[in-house]
C-alpha cells in the first residue's frame, strides 16, 4: 500500500512512525514533511493548505490512503476533495471538521444538545463585547472564533487584560479574519484533560488520556505557546470520570454532529476541564493534538492503518484499538525565545544509546546536517511502566539531544505526579 500524510510537524512524524509498522505499507509520502521525518517517509513539496497540490500528488501516483493530519486542510476541505477522486481518507470532511474551525459553532452545538460547556456569549463588533465586559466576572476566556494556530484564547485575570484581548483579537486582527467573531466565556477551573478518540461517526473509542503543558516556563508561567510536553495517562482522568465523559461528552457530540447532518469520522479530541460541577469540554479539535500525540500513539499496540482504516469504513466497533498499561512522556525541546521571535539554522545532534524516540517538529537538512527551522524543534518521547520512570527516562534522553539555543522545561508532568498524592 502507498499511503500520504498531510502535514509537516512532530505529530505528522509520530503517526508515520506508528504506520511503519503495518508490513503492508510499501512506501509513505508525507506533504510537506520536514528534516526528520525525511528519514521514515518520502517528503513531498507541496504546503498542507495547497489542496490542489495534494490532489494532484495522490492521482499521480495512485495513492491508496490518505492521513489528513492538520486542522487547516481539514477545515479547507482536503478530506472532500481527496475523497471526489477515490482517495479514501482518515480525517473528517469539511462539513464535520467546523467542530474546530468555528468556536461559535462548537459552542451553539454543545448548547443545542445539552453537552456541558462554560457558559458564553458570541460577539461580532468590538464595541459591544467591550461593554459587555463592564460587568462580566473576572477571570474570563476570551476566543477568536476561527483557527488561531492554537493560539486564539486569551485568559484575561481583569478588566484591562479583557479589554487588551479584544482590542487584539477584533480590532488589531492579531488572527486575521479568525477574529470577525470571539467567544466571550466563564472561566472554568479543574484539572485539564485531553483525550484524544477514534469515531467512524457511530463508535467512539476514547484513546489514552493525556496532560498537555502549554506554558513556556517552568511552573506554569510565561506565554502560551502550542505545548511544551505531554504525558500519559493523565491521573484525573478515573475510571468513573471516563464512563461519565463517555455519556455526557464524548457519544452526545458525536450523536449531535450526525443530527446535524455533519457525521464526523477521524480523530475528535476533547479538551476538558475536570470542574467541581463535573467534566466539561473547554474546546474541540477536529485532529490529532500535537504534542499529546506524541505520547498517545507509542502506547497504541493495535495496528494504527488498521484503526483509520475502520474509522473511514464506518466498521469501529468490530476492530480492535488496544492500548498498553505503561505510561509515556513528551518533553519538547525548543528554540530559545519561542514562542516569540527566535533564531534558526543550529545543527541537530544526537549521542549513540537513545533509548526512546525523537519526533522531529521543526527541522531542514542542509547536505548532511539537520538545522533547527523552527520554534518547537523536537520531542523526546520515553516510555516506561509507570509515569515516574516514564518522565525520569525522557529527561535522561534530552541529555542526548543537542542543539544551540535549546530550552525545554524541566518540570513536564510534575503536576501530574502529585495528582495522586
Amino acid at each position: 500500500m502507498k499511503l500520504m500524510v498531510v502535514g509537516g510537524g512532530g505529530r505528522e512524524h509520530a503517526i508515520i512512525r506508528s504506520l511503519k509498522k503495518n508490513p503492508t505499507i510499501t512506501e509513505i509520502f508525507a506533504l510537506p514533511g520536514n528534516g526528520g521525518i525525511a528519514q521514515d517517509a518520502t517528503c513531498v513539496d507541496v504546503g498542507a493548505k495547497d489542496i490542489d497540490g495534494i490532489v494532484r500528488f495522490a492521482k499521480e501516483h495512485a495513492i491508496d490512503f490518505a492521513v489528513v493530519a492538520p486542522d487547516d486542510p481539514l477545515v479547507l476541505g482536503a478530506v472532500d476533495a481527496l475523497e471526489v477522486v477515490g482517495v479514501p481518507c482518515f480525517g473528517p470532511n469539511k462539513a464535520a471538521a467546523v467542530i474546530e474551525g468555528s468556536k461559535v459553532f462548537s459552542k451553539d452545538l454543545m448548547k443545542r444538545y445539552n453537552i456541558p460547556t462554560a457558559a458564553y456569549e458570541v460577539f461580532t463588533d468590538a464595541q459591544t463585547a467591550l461593554a459587555y465586559l463592564e460587568s462580566a466576572p473576572m477571570p474570563t476566556v476570551i476566543k477568536a472564533d476561527g483557527l488561531a494556530l492554537g493560539k486564539g484564547v486569551i485568559i484575561a485575570q481583569d478588566l484591562d487584560e479583557a479589554k487588551d484581548a479584544v482590542k487584539t483579537i477584533m480590532s488589531d486582527r492579531k488572527f486575521g479574519d479568525s477574529g470577525s467573531r470571539i467567544v466571550i466565556e466563564e472561566f472554568l477551573t479543574g484539572p485539564e484533560v485531553s483525550v484524544l478518540s477514534f469515531t467512524d461517526g457511530k463508535t467512539v473509542v476514547p484513546m489514552v488520556s493525556s496532560m498537555d503543558h502549554k506554558r513556556a516556563l517552568d511552573g506554569d508561567r510565561g506565554l502560551n505557546t502550542g505545548g511544551m510536553g505531554t504525558i500519559a495517562p493523565n491521573p484525573y482522568y478515573t475510571p468513573d470520570v471516563a464512563k461519565r465523559c463517555m455519556e455526557e461528552i464524548f457519544l452526545p457530540t458525536v450523536n449531535a454532529m450526525n443530527a446535524e447532518g455533519r457525521t464526523f469520522k477521524g480523530c475528535l479530541y476533547f479538551g476538558l476541564m475536570l470542574t467541581p460541577q463535573g467534566p466539561k469540554v473547554i474546546e474541540y479539535n477536529c485532529r490529532f493534538g500535537d504534542p499529546e500525540t506524541q505520547v498517545v500513539l507509542p502506547l497504541l499496540e493495535s495496528d494504527l492503518l488498521t484503526v483509520m482504516q475502520a474509522c473511514a469504513n464506518g466498521t469501529l466497533a468490530s476492530t480492535e484499538v488496544k492500548f498498553s498499561a505503561g505510561s509515556a512522556c513528551c518533553v519538547v525541546m525548543a528554540s530559545a525565545g519561542y514562542p516569540e521571535a527566535y533564531e534558526k539554522g543550529f545543527v541537530i545532534t544526537v549521542d549513540e544509546g537513545l533509548d526512546g524516540e525523537v519526533y522531529i517538529a521543526g527541522a531542514k537538512w542542509e547536505g548532511d546536517k539537520l538545522l533547527t527551522s523552527g520554534g518547537r524543534v523536537l520531542g523526546v518521547v520515553a516510555t516506561a511502566d509507570t509515569l515516574s520512570a516514564a518522565i525520569e527516562k525522557a529527561y535522561a534522553q534530552v541529555e542526548k539531544v543537542h542543539f544551540d539555543n535549546a530550552f525545554y522545561r524541566k518540570d513536564i508532568g510534575q503536576r501530574a505526579l502529585q495528582a495522586g498524592k
